[in-house]
């Protein structure tokens, strides 16, 4: 049975952090968090009308790609302790073979990878014990699953973010805190230029039941939003 935007709701109260937060998979997931109860913290470049009037806390001028914002950023969480952390913000581009733009690959890298890596670790000191990270990726990451070619700064980024995520699961183990990386599916945004064959409501909520189900005994697991395991 398809999950629906209110598939995922249930009882229970958390400090959730959602980075590009103004639009699209980020605002509809500040939305659901906010809507069941959650304490969102929603961190973006610039905000949004509509972030602003979910009535979360906003925080603008975080640029994942940028250490100076991402550390200022951290320094406003002082006393609060995340128990959940959506590592959301990206780009994308489109390269073909003879025409690829590196430096479009290059902020790809910087945005996706990078990004995520720099914010996580920035924000370790503010983990609640048992806290979760998610891994907003893209199955286009998947080297088992490649099978169109192009698209060389995505793919190559998100496949650097998945490496990532199986670190991180290793290295915050200890502290409690499991990691799971999820591809969202293939969601109308702006990023898609609206293309797509799933809401972001829809996909926001398949996300959070992804998140909610994760655990330190499945931490490091590549997955669809609907459960579906990815290669890698």
């Amino acid at each position: 049975m398809p999950l629906t935007a209110s598939a995922c709701y249930e009882p229970r109260m958390a400090n959730v952090l959602v980075t590009g937060s103004n639009r699209g998979i980020g605002l509809e997931l500040c939305r659901l968090f906010a809507k069941r109860g959650d304490t969102v913290i929603a961190a973006c470049r610039t905000g949004s009308p509509a972030l602003q009037d979910l009535g979360v806390r906003v925080i603008q001028n975080v640029d994942v790609t940028n250490g100076a914002t991402v550390q200022e950023f951290a320094q406003k969480l002082e006393g609060i302790k995340l128990d959940v952390v959506v590592n959301n913000a990206g780009i994308l581009a489109h390269e073909s073979l003879g025409s690829v733009d590196y430096d479009a690959v290059l902020r790809q890298f910087e945005a996706n990878a990078m990004g995520p890596l720099r914010l996580t670790e920035a924000i370790v000191p503010y983990l609640a014990k048992g806290a979760k990270i998610a891994l907003i990726t893209s199955r286009m990451g998947s080297i088992a699953d490649n099978g169109s070619g192009g698209m060389y700064g995505y793919r190559m980024s998100k496949a650097a973010l998945n490496a990532a995520g199986a670190s991180l699961a290793i290295d915050l183990a200890p502290r409690g805190v499991s990691v799971i990386i999820l591809h969202p599916g293939f969601v109308r945004t702006s990023m898609t230029g609206n293309n797509g064959n799933v809401d972001p409501a829809e996909a926001a909520a398949q996300l959070i039941a992804r998140i909610d189900d994760s655990s330190l005994a499945t931490t490091g697991r590549f997955l669809h939003a609907n459960g579906e395991p990815l290669p890698w």
